[in-house]
């Protein structure tokens, strides 16, 4: 279940910077930028000598370039402007503040810190997706190293870092919390190769720290009391401390002593070793809270179970800020009324991890008027997802995540639930749905119901599964959501499908960054359609589906625009993945043999193909042949 609900993440799903191309020197970037102002007559040095002279006209223009870029935030905005000359790419360097990596192996850490010398955040990405539902080996790479030695000594006022899929190790821990003095937020998502000892680092060393989020990672527990390593005197900057995925006991006296003393506490998530009756105790501690994630939410074998109730009643009532509640790993449901005073507020609300049956969720859900993302398990059953539909008239995204992944189920969720958002929920704008079964009438009105749907991800866990009332494959509905969604960016297809389907995508889908496809198409004209027809598509991700070398080769022309291409357990051949590498040669094509899932000697298991800068990278484990 973790697996499944690793965040798929809504951020910016842009390439890295195309303007890095420029940068092979730092000598752009340290040019001065200053004509001189004022001059000597050649042999006086007397006042009278000196004249005064008007500014070059290109030292005009990048005075007010940078005036003006520096209230440009868009990255695709300042990649465009970089673009038009050599005196803009030169200042928007200069003026870049943030920067941004969607593939760590894109482009060194030498050449960005060279480009760009004045960055105070830095967002890096490593592993693609797919490494989340453990199809791609322990150990592939994505280091956090060279990076953060790169930024020690290139961005010494670094305030912000925000990692993703990244293997991050103390050591680079303690060299972020060594090298910038006012560094003030830390956020890690789906990374590992860390432990306590790392945070506890952080903890002391970093003075000014805003933000400590872990999220969806895996620390290790070295026996360390991380959070007693944070500063005992005076009052913390935290604003934000999340840390409900490091499972081990934490020393509760010195986290309520923590939170005790950070007045700007806005979110906090909570572990699962967090009891009902310290849950209450924080709360009381913060009442400005506006995120909390409640840990466990239940209680110690020896406390009788409700005793809590009215304490987290109470407490929770007073918390007039919150507006978003997550946790629930193993809740109790005596103590669900506890959080009906807040439920008006909320706008956000996460039951995913939450095994309550769909009764007890429809009670919470008839105070939630408000809500507009909610994360929820299967087990609020279709009645549920009515209720949902009927109440929360302002929901912007639903994602309903599977209790049981098999596919020998019957689901407790079907075409009925999807049917009632979408005729309850039209401001609904994202959506992840796992089903057992589903029909084309039902995404058919969802793409009529909701036109403005920018996420649409229809898992369904039955492989090849047909509109179950029908019979048919499933390519109408799919279909109907390409062509009635303008606004779509990001998709994600199962079932059976077949080229039709693919056709409908390839001629409607004109928006489309990122495609997921899973057992699913009937032959390599089904990847054609998509590579001819979406010329914006940054991300392909593809696994168990009937496409080989001739579908590889009709993205030729598209390649070098693309972020990646994933394809794992498909009919791509050797030869056909060299073929490649000769078409495009500043392509990595990287061919990854996993021994869990090993294919046939004439295929290839594992495709990732990425554009790069720098060519093959150097830190390649053995498993790993890069294609030249």
């Amino acid at each position: 279940m973790r697996k499944e609900r690793k965040e798929i993440s809504q951020d910016d799903d842009r390439s890295p910077p195309a303007d890095l191309r420029g940068a092979d020197s730092a000598e752009s970037s340290n040019k001065t930028r200053n004509c001189s102002g004022v001059g000597s007559v050649s042999g006086s040095t007397g006042p009278s000598s000196m004249e005064f002279q008007a500014p070059c006209p290109d030292q005009v223009l990048e005075n007010v370039l940078e005036n003006v870029l520096q209230f440009l935030s868009s990255r695709r905005d300042r990649n465009a402007a970089s673009l038009v000359c050599k005196s803009w790419w030169r200042v928007e360097a200069l003026t870049r503040s943030e920067l941004y990596i969607g593939n760590c192996y894109s482009v060194s850490p030498r050449r960005a810190t060279n480009r760009f010398s004045r960055v105070r955040s830095v967002s890096i990405k490593g592993r693609p997706r797919f490494a989340d539902f453990n199809l791609m080996p322990i150990d592939w790479g994505a280091h956090f190293a060279p990076w953060v030695t790169a930024m020690a000594s290139a961005y010494p006022w670094l305030e912000k870092v925000y990692l993703k899929r990244m293997s991050i190790t103390d050591d680079d821990l303690a060299l972020l919390a060594e090298s910038f003095p006012s560094f003030k937020e830390l956020v890690i998502v789906c990374c590992d190769g860390f432990s306590t000892s790392g945070l506890a680092l952080i903890a002391s060393d970093c003075r000014q720290l805003k933000v400590l989020d872990l999220i969806e990672s895996e620390v290790t527990d070295d026996d360390v009391d991380w959070i007693a390593c944070f500063p005992e005197s005076g009052a913390t900057c935290l604003e934000s401390l999340i840390f409900d995925c490091v499972e081990c006991p934490l020393n509760f006296d010195a986290l309520e002593r923590l939170v005790a003393r950070s007045p700007s506490l806005k979110k906090l998530r909570l572990n699962c070793y967090v009891s009902i009756g310290q849950l209450c105790r924080l709360i009381v501690r913060a009442p400005q809270l506006t995120h909390l994630g409640t840990g466990s939410y239940s209680s110690p074998d020896d406390v009788v179970p409700g005793e809590h109730a009215s304490d987290l009643q109470s407490a929770l009532a007073s918390c007039k800020s919150l507006v978003c509640l997550s946790g629930f790993k193993e809740m109790l449901p005596d103590y669900l009324p506890a959080i009906y005073p807040v439920c008006a507020n909320l706008t956000s609300l996460n039951f995913s991890y939450a095994n309550i049956h769909a009764d007890q969720i429809i009670s919470v859900i008839f105070h939630c008027h408000k809500l507009q993302v909610f994360w929820v398990l299967d087990s609020i059953r279709d009645e549920g997802l009515q209720a949902v539909a009927s109440t929360c008239k302002d929901l912007r995204e639903l994602r309903v995540f599977p209790f049981d992944a098999r596919g020998d189920t019957e689901g407790p969720v079907s075409d009925v639930g999807l049917r009632a958002i979408s005729e309850g929920c039209r401001k609904l704008r994202s959506i992840l749905y796992f089903c057992q079964h589903m029909t084309n009438e039902a995404v058919i009105a969802m793409s009529r119901n909701c036109p403005d749907l920018e996420v649409f991800r229809l898992c369904i866990i039955a492989l090849h599964s047909p509109d179950h009332v029908t019979g048919k494959p499933m390519d109408e509905g799919f279909g109907a959501i390409v062509m009635n969604c303008k606004k779509l960016t990001r998709l994600a297809v199962s079932g059976l499908l077949t080229d039709r389907a693919f056709g409908y995508i390839g001629k409607y889908g004109k928006l489309l960054r990122t495609l997921s496809v899973a057992f699913a198409g009937d032959s390599d004209m089904g990847l054609k359609y998509v590579l001819e027809g979406c010329p914006r598509l940054q991300k392909l991700e593809i696994r168990d589906s009937p496409f080989g070398d001739a579908a590889l080769h009709s993205g030729l022309h598209h390649y070098y625009n693309m972020r990646f291409l994933w394809m794992s357990s498909c009919r791509l051949s050797p030869k056909g993945c060299q073929e490649i590498v000769r078409a495009l040669p500043r392509l990595v094509v990287e061919v990854i043999k996993d021994e869990v899932a090993e294919g046939p000697d004439n295929t290839v298991n594992i495709l990732y193909m990425y554009r790069s800068l720098e060519g093959p990278r150097d830190d390649a484990p053995k498993f790993v042949t890069i294609l030249q």
